[in-house]
């Protein structure tokens, strides 16, 4: 019968420490496995997939239980960090050998999704960004840390959108707030963005990473960069020397775009399956590092505005396209280069093992390589600045080569990792475990002489040591006392010797002191590493930049790309020949049409009209990837580019709702225009793609030509509308600095031909139902929509001609009014009925050739009156 359950010393050190840590799943060190009891075993398991079992299974309150082996833990634990989970993991921290009782167990360290360190969760060429958000003085503190890379930012921002914005664009992991505060952002951080949202304590005290901010002289930004060194310091418990100086930088410093712009340009996401394929990164990538993929995608998220500063990775970008061989020898190299920072990184987080040591030592080789390449880029001195950095750092390489095998193995326990000859101790060591072995070999070969038993061996087994193993068969023709009786298996008999004792002694001495020998060795080697971090960073970032730059020149030379001439008097746009470069990828060059862009003379606004699906959004894309790309320091895609240097872009493009954030498209569409309005100004570009559509066609055509004409008057930045209401062209007339284009298309034999052309001037018509017709739709309905438009376009017209003609009647004198009233008295009969049919007819649900019919029928009737 179950007995109630009575918790044991090891139970109650378990839920002692789980209490510590409720919002995390304890891994418990028991012998060679983590075990998970209570609530966490049950999810665990489930989340997992492992067998969930019980503890005092004949107790009356079982305790659920299920673990994994901790050799292969990393792997679990990596799966629930991925999945948004934290996983605090207790270890033994006293020797069961020499402990009485209860073995001392802590937690060492929480790892969480911003602060995993190495897994297949963190993308090589992605930043795994932790981020702390607090309110500091009205503004909205962000303090950033990587701490695969150790790089650290803060910054501040002046709301809460602007804050999900940067979060976002960052894609940072994990957000750190204060108990109660944001609750709004940490919803739609969670459930949006899919960021995973911890809390720190109320009272933030200190922490072992106070020396990162000595350095830091912005006391205003102090908390929110203590809130999450704080966090830190409580999840990781080790002092983290790899952490870099804290870099504060300005979102006004650099070209300012929110989400929905990276989303509806596709800037580093697909709209399509959220990869990566199909995006202006995925074009633009051609780095060979993961440190330079890393860099070139926070180049996309930050285009700069400094006029001097896009123009100087310009001359780089035009060095290397002037010097191709040069250029391909570099791409070449640089792929033997590992990633520095995350080797460092690990580094000092005590992760790295000596395969990453010799990963570090191949990097290092090859940087006179790369200095030979920059120094023959170097004509006029322009990369002086780049050799001065480039720092092989010799010593590290030279220490990693004397001290480190060069295959060693995984584990650093298990020996094999330090060279012969690195240290005179463990080369006696390795000589005595080798004796040793090769005296074993030569036991073997004499016993099996003196005893005439040919398949006599000498084995070992961590459990018995070194023995002598006999078949059952050759047991007989053992001499009597020769061998001391040590096991006995079913096939055969195990012995053993006082001589066999003896050397099995020193063997194993040897091989144990042999073992903790080079772990301490190599834990030596990795701290003379670790002191030489910020080294190892710096050259990183230089490598990284080297990277990008030969990126630039890759693709710039295979898409015919230009160096763009900025303009800093005027805001003028003159594009010639401009094209999308990722839908030119696609389909290739020749299939590709360019078109210009000009927005020049006080033009401010191109009004866009043409069909749908005629290339208007690929028009208005090109021209703000165009913008970005130029602002990264890239060559542009066209024949030839004078572009001003933006502040802010802003786009509405794109029909979809807000589901989680319960918002209709139109309430999206209007939300996004608002942020446009708000915020842009005269050095802003907007794009707008059919503002209105989401709504009534008369509310939708008022709000188009308000928000033109605000934008035109008021916030007089460069802008491109496009629309499919027609009536809106007729703005050209008043608006002066609005310019009408249209999209080319023509019908021959009742087909719709895109010619993906812009063309001064508005389009005649939308084309709808030829598109609709281009789509598949079936031919009936095609030929009913006709009808429905022709209907339509008629009861249009009669409406606009009886306005007109009320209007003609009110103007004119009351004798005038008089006489018009009389001339309809004096109708005949046959003109009255006429008359009367006309207004009962259904003109929606007439036919063409119904209504041909009819129109005879009444022609006729008016004839013979």
């Amino acid at each position: 019968m179950p007995q109630k359950t009575k918790q044991t010393p090891m139970m109650q050190q378990y839920l002692e420490i789980k209490q510590q840590y409720p919002h995390a799943f304890l891994f418990y060190r028991l012998g060679d496995f983590y075990e998970l009891f209570f609530e966490d075993a049950v999810q665990v398991s489930r989340l997992l997939e492992l067998t969930l079992t019980s503890r005092n299974k004949n107790a009356e309150e079982q305790i659920p239980m299920c673990g994994v082996p901790h050799h292969s833990a990393k792997g679990y634990i990596d799966t629930l960090i991925d999945m948004g989970h934290k996983v605090a993991i207790c270890e033994q921290v006293e020797d069961p050998k020499t402990t009485k009782g209860m073995v001392k167990r802590e937690v060492v360290q929480v790892v969480t999704p911003g602060t995993v360190m190495q897994s297949k969760t963190v993308d090589a060429k992605e930043n795994n960004y932790i981020a702390a958000v607090m309110e500091l003085d009205k503004k909205i503190g962000i303090a950033l840390a990587d701490l695969t890379t150790g790089e650290m930012k803060v910054t501040q921002v002046k709301d809460t959108d602007a804050a999900i914005s940067e979060l976002a664009s960052l894609n940072c992991r994990e957000v750190i707030f204060l108990p109660g505060n944001f609750l709004e952002m940490q919803e739609s951080l969670k459930n949006r963005w899919n960021m995973s949202i911890s809390h720190a304590s109320e009272e933030i005290g200190e922490h072992s990473l106070n020396h990162l901010t000595f350095s830091f002289e912005n006391s205003q930004m102090k908390p929110v960069i203590d809130l999450l060194l704080s966090y830190l310091s409580e999840t990781q418990m080790r002092r983290l020397d790899h952490l870099q100086k804290i870099e504060e930088y300005k979102t006004s410093q650099y070209l300012i775009f929110g989400q929905e712009a990276r989303r509806n340009l596709e800037l580093s996401t697909s709209l399509r399956d959220g990869s990566k394929k199909g995006t202006l990164l995925w074009l633009l990538d051609e780095t060979k590092t993961a440190m330079g993929g890393r860099m070139l995608k926070s180049w996309l998220d930050k285009p700069l505005i400094q006029k001097d500063k896009i123009e100087e990775r310009m001359d780089y970008v035009e060095s290397l396209l002037n010097h191709f061989f040069e250029r391909s020898d570099l791409k070449e190299i640089l792929k033997k280069v590992y990633d520095l920072e995350r080797l460092a990184g690990r580094t000092a987080f005590g992760t790295v093992n000596a395969r990453d040591l010799v990963q570090l030592k191949h990097s290092l080789e090859q940087i006179p390589f790369i200095r030979e390449i920059v120094e023959l880029l170097n004509d006029e001195d322009e990369w002086t600045g780049y050799l001065d950095q480039l720092d092989p750092i010799q010593d590290v390489k030279d220490l990693i080569e004397q001290a480190i095998e060069n295959e060693p193995p995984l584990s650093t326990t298990d020996g094999e990792i330090i060279k012969k000859g690195y240290h005179q101790q463990l080369d006696e060591y390795k000589e005595a475990m080798t004796n040793g072995k090769q005296w074993m070999a030569e036991l073997e070969q004499r016993e099996r002489a003196a005893t005439g038993i040919k398949n006599l061996k000498i084995g070992f087994n961590k459990v018995f040591g070194y023995y002598i193993e006999v078949s059952k068969a050759n047991v007989s023709k053992l001499e009597e006392g020769r061998y001391e009786r040590k096991q006995t298996l079913t096939n055969a008999e195990r012995y053993s010797t006082p001589e066999l004792k003896d050397k099995e002694s020193l063997i194993l001495e040897a091989e144990e002191k042999s073992k903790n020998l080079e772990y301490e060795l190599f834990v030596d080697v990795r701290n003379q590493v670790k002191e030489q971090i910020d080294r190892l960073q710096q050259l990183a970032k230089i490598i990284a930049q080297i990277d990008v730059l030969q990126s630039f020149a890759t693709v710039s030379e295979e898409y015919n790309y230009v160096r763009p001439l900025f303009t800093l008097d005027s805001q003028d746009v003159a594009i010639y020949k401009g094209r999308h470069p990722v839908v030119e990828k696609v389909m290739g060059e020749q299939a590709y049409v360019p078109n210009d862009v000009e927005l020049i003379d006080e033009t401010a606004v191109l009004l866009i009209t043409g069909p749908n699906m005629s290339g208007k959004s690929t028009y208005m894309r090109q021209l703000a990837l165009t913008i970005i790309m130029a602002q990264m320091g890239c060559f542009v895609p066209a024949e030839k580019a004078q572009l001003p240097i933006f502040d802010r872009l802003y786009t509405r493009i794109g029909a979809m709702d807000d589901l989680i954030g319960g918002q209709s498209t139109f309430m999206v569409e209007m939300t996004e225009t608002n942020q446009a309005l708000a915020n842009a100004t005269p050095k802003s570009l907007l794009l707008f793609d059919e503002i209105g559509r989401g709504t009534a066609t008369y509310d939708g055509m008022a709000l188009a030509e308000a928000i033109i004409e605000y934008v035109h008057d008021k916030i007089k930045a460069k802008t491109l509308f496009s629309t499919h209401y027609h009536e809106l062209t007729v703005l050209d007339e008043r608006l002066p600095k609005l310019k009408n284009m249209h999209v080319g298309a023509v019908e021959e034999e009742g087909d719709l031909v895109f010619l993906h052309q812009m063309l001064p001037g508005p389009a005649d018509k939308s084309y709808g139902v030829q598109v609709a017709k281009l789509a598949g739709l079936p031919h009936p309905l095609l030929k009913r929509a006709e009808s429905i438009l022709k209907g339509l376009e008629m009861k249009e017209d009669h409406l606009f001609e009886e306005e007109n003609s009320s209007q003609t009647v009110q103007e004119q004198s009351p004798a005038s009014s008089q006489e018009q009233l009389n001339l309809f008295e004096a109708l005949d009969t046959n003109e009255k009925a006429v008359i009367e049919q006309l207004e009962k007819m259904n003109i929606l649900a007439t036919t063409p050739l119904d209504a041909i019919q009819i129109l005879s029928e009444l022609q006729q009737k008016l004839k013979d009156n």
